[in-house]
């Protein structure tokens, strides 16, 4: 059986490229997927907690927070088609105005 610490181990990694994903990047696409990335690492802890304690609870949010995620991405793609529109642009650092 693998160890919980593992799981907590990978979390943190993928956490931490998702954050650095989100202050380095510039283009809108590639700051969701690394949103998308810190969600899905924080569904692993969840997920592994829950194995690790024998509770339901962590799967149970994590549903919740797959749902979120899902919206998110359903808004924020939304929102970047209609800005490209727009502005012809989605780098990040073009966008500092919304003024149209």
């Amino acid at each position: 059986m693998i160890p919980t610490s593992y799981f907590i181990i990978l979390s943190a990694i993928l956490f931490t490229l998702g954050a650095i994903g989100v202050l380095v990047r510039r283009n809108a696409i590639v700051i969701f997927m690394a949103i998308e990335l810190m969600l899905n690492a924080a569904n692993l802890a969840f997920v592994a907690f829950a194995r690790q304690f024998g509770a339901e609870n962590g799967q149970v949010l994590v549903f919740f927070v797959m749902t979120v995620a899902a919206a998110e991405v359903a808004i924020g793609l939304a929102l970047i088609v209609a800005i490209f529109r727009n502005k012809q642009s989605i780098n990040i650092d073009d966008l500092h105005e919304l003024k149209g």
